[in-house]
């Protein structure tokens, strides 16, 4: 019972063991089990979120060959559409990130099909497809590139006589690129299938594979 009129400042209550506490005291210790709860939730989930991110992204610096992801240039897509004038038919970019040059090739009129391992860049470039309007004639798969460790004889061996390999940044080695366009990243090499057979090739040419190393 308070004494000279004046309330006590907490209130007391018995616990079942007989042990007295403050009643402030309990509530702030439940409210901050409930921030702590709070909080570990939103950190946990904000990794499960970076980790389903991040993982496609960081997957292939963790293999052999490293290849990171560097988009296309303005001008690199120019110099590769360059490369395919006066040339029809279809077109297919290995690693094809974010899927630029394949919908440029799709707005030339080339049926267009990219291949790229990040199955997040392959949604997003059917997305920029369908947002370009070119979604019937740019298609995306996801596709490990690393299982074709033997690409350029894959190529070679197995390319139509009049198609052309159009390898950016970084040329083919062992190959004589027929044209060289751009400089720095921006280069574009383009190698005839019928040169490294030996043969020219007979009527118009239609089939192109445009590779990003």
């Amino acid at each position: 019972m308070a004494r000279g009129g004046g309330t006590s400042p907490e209130i007391l209550e018995e616990t079942q063991l007989g042990c007295v506490l403050p009643t402030s005291l309990g509530t702030n210790s439940l409210k901050k089990s409930s921030w702590g709860v709070l909080i570990t939730g939103i950190v946990g989930g904000t990794l499960v979120a970076v980790y389903a991110v991040a993982t496609p992204f960081l997957t292939p610096a963790l293999r052999k060959i490293c290849l990171p992801f560097v988009p296309a240039t303005t001008k690199q897509i120019a110099n590769v559409v360059k490369m395919l004038h006066c040339r029809r038919g279809s077109l297919v970019d290995i690693g094809s990130g974010d899927g630029r040059i394949v919908i440029a090739a799709a707005k030339e009129g080339f049926t267009a099909v990219g291949y790229e391992l990040n199955p997040w860049l392959v949604w997003y470039s059917r997305y920029r497809a369908w947002r370009e309007g070119v979604q019937d004639s740019a298609k995306f798969y996801i596709s490990d590139l690393w299982k074709m460790l033997r690409l350029k004889e894959k190529l070679a061996l197995e390319l139509e006589d009049d198609a052309r390999v159009i390898a950016c940044r970084f040329p083919f080695p062992g190959w004589t690129p027929d044209h060289v366009t751009g400089e720095g990243v921006d280069t574009v090499w383009a190698y005839d299938i019928s040169t490294l057979r030996g043969k020219r090739p007979q009527g118009p040419a239609h089939t192109q594979s445009v590779t990003q190393m």
